[in-house]
């Protein structure tokens, strides 16, 4: 497969992630236990779904993590830090719900939007690096 885009535009994507993954870090004031690919997981599945789901759902989206203990231990860590909120499911009392708590939605509503704003300047960024071609 021919390659399309010059060593300075894949340098220019690695910035724009650099860059978020270093606003993902401000949404946890700097708790960097949370810059990690389960946490991501977790929340963007949290966030994707506006209704509270299934605690079992929500440790099966956490993708690499293959035991379902190790991804609990991640959904009691986010509970601990009150970043997601667990209540009881009306329609199946052998089952728990989790959604995002309202400040943690409303963080990573602006993480969001934040983000959207830095991929529309990357990717002028890296139309750029390339019209020297």
């Amino acid at each position: 497969m021919p390659l399309t885009y010059t060593d300075d535009q894949r340098r220019g994507y690695l910035e724009f992630i650099d860059r978020i993954g270093m606003k993902w870090v401000d949404v946890f004031a700097g708790d960097t236990d949370f810059y990690d690919a389960a946490y991501w997981d977790l929340l963007t599945h949290l966030w994707r779904n506006p209704k509270p789901i299934r605690k079992t759902d929500a440790g099966r989206a956490i993708t690499g993590v293959k035991s379902p203990l190790t991804a609990a231990k991640f959904i009691d860590t986010a509970l601990e830090r009150g970043i997601i909120v667990e209540k009881e499911n009306p329609d199946d009392a052998r089952s728990k719900l989790l959604a995002l708590s309202p400040p943690m939605r409303a963080q990573l509503d602006a993480f969001f939007d934040d983000a959207v704003h830095e991929l529309r300047n990357a990717a002028k960024d890296v139309e750029k690096r390339g019209a020297g071609e």
